[in-house]
């Protein structure tokens, strides 16, 4: 077993996890450059930020049947939304991402070729985010344990933060809620034709992770379930022009997301569901009992941006960035309650109701 927190190095390690360090670096090397100056092989990494930069540390767990099933989700898809979900907080301050760190519990029989399935997602999340592989920790398991710590870095004294909403400021947010949890639902139920798309898998083929992975491709739902974006230039956009009062990503859901900025900015929001970016939900998915607005209020896993504006920077927020659609949807409140606005003009409490592991369990 590797020596706890170790960048993988190789003292103390058995022969088994020897082999498995080793697959690790032939996806990704051991060269450390820039904001890493040691990265693996050693007993720990060392970082060196830029100056006048503030390190932002972030983790994340990605956890077989909590966060993944094995049998419904490619391991190349785990491999890239493990990071994914990870990297989304740094967009969420503003920031850019450096190195990680992964810590990995896995059984034997999977350290053939689902983990190099794993590690390829890895790799290619990493590539595309610009975050270098800096160590970690491996040992052996019966379910597949996942951790995943990301380092960033955003100009001291400048991370965008929960805590600064204000009553009059507008609320907005990027993308489409609700469209990882209709691709979710698509995969656990998807028996159906959908206009314009080819038959979804049944059940009893979604153990398949290629087809899995072919689908994610033609369906955009589902591709947002199993590869989501995290809006690192969005995010960072705003930052620049010091336009968020207050900033986080969605992971849980709105309805369970937008109270923690409310909590912390100590203030209440109003939502109009008449200006939610719906997901397309087509009729015979809505006999199903999909309901477009419930999925964007509470869906999980969209992983885009919300953020508060001063009424008076309100109008230097564009209504797209390189093709990210961004859309007001409400406004904050001095009474510390989340309402919503219904078509009918009716005020309601919005309760959380998005994703909570402990209610789950």
């Amino acid at each position: 077993m590797a020596k706890h927190g170790q960048a993988y190095g190789t003292g103390g390690e058995s022969g088994g996890e020897n082999k498995l360090v080793e697959r690790i670096a032939r996806h990704f090397g051991k060269r450390a450059a820039g904001f890493v100056s040691l990265g693996m092989g050693d007993d720990a990494a060392l970082v060196r930020p830029a100056p006048g930069n503030d390190i932002i540390l972030t983790c994340d767990w990605f956890l077989e049947g909590t966060h993944f099933l094995r049998d419904r989700h490619p391991a190349e898809a785990v491999g890239w939304k493990c990071l994914a979900r990870a990297v989304s907080d740094v967009a969420a301050m503003g920031g850019v991402p450096r190195c990680f760190l992964l810590s990995l519990a896995l059984p034997e029989p999977l350290t053939g070729s689902w983990l190099d399935a794993f590690l390829r997602g890895l790799r290619r999340a990493a590539r595309r985010f610009r975050c270098e592989l800096a160590g970690g920790d491996t040992t052996s398991r019966r379910e597949v344990l996942i951790n995943i710590t990301v380092a960033g870095e955003v100009r001291r004294g400048r991370a965008s933060r929960r805590s600064g909403a204000r009553p009059g400021d507008i609320l907005y947010v990027s993308g489409r809620l609700g469209e990882a949890e209709l691709g979710l639902k698509l995969l656990r139920e998807g028996n159906a034709e959908r206009p314009g798309q080819p038959a979804l898998l049944r059940l009893a083929d979604a153990a398949r992770p290629g087809q899995l992975a072919r689908l994610a491709r033609r369906d955009m739902h589902v591709k947002k379930h199993l590869y989501p974006e995290p809006r690192l230039a969005l995010g960072r956009w705003l930052r620049e022009k010091r336009l968020p009062t207050a900033m986080m990503d969605l992971s849980d859901g709105l309805s369970s997301d937008l109270p923690r900025m409310c909590d912390a900015s100590g203030v209440g929001a109003l939502i109009d569901a008449a200006r939610l970016p719906l997901p397309r939900v087509h009729e015979q998915e809505q006999k199903r009992g999909l309901d477009a607005l419930q999925l964007a209020l509470h869906g999980g896993d969209d992983y885009e941006l919300l953020f508060a504006v001063s009424q008076r920077n309100a109008s230097r927020v564009p209504a797209s960035l390189a093709g990210l659609r961004i859309t007001p949807i409400g406004k904050i409140v001095k009474a510390r309650q989340v309402h919503l606005l219904d078509r009918a003009g009716r005020t309601s409490v919005l309760h959380a109701a998005g994703w909570d592991p402990f209610s789950r369990a």
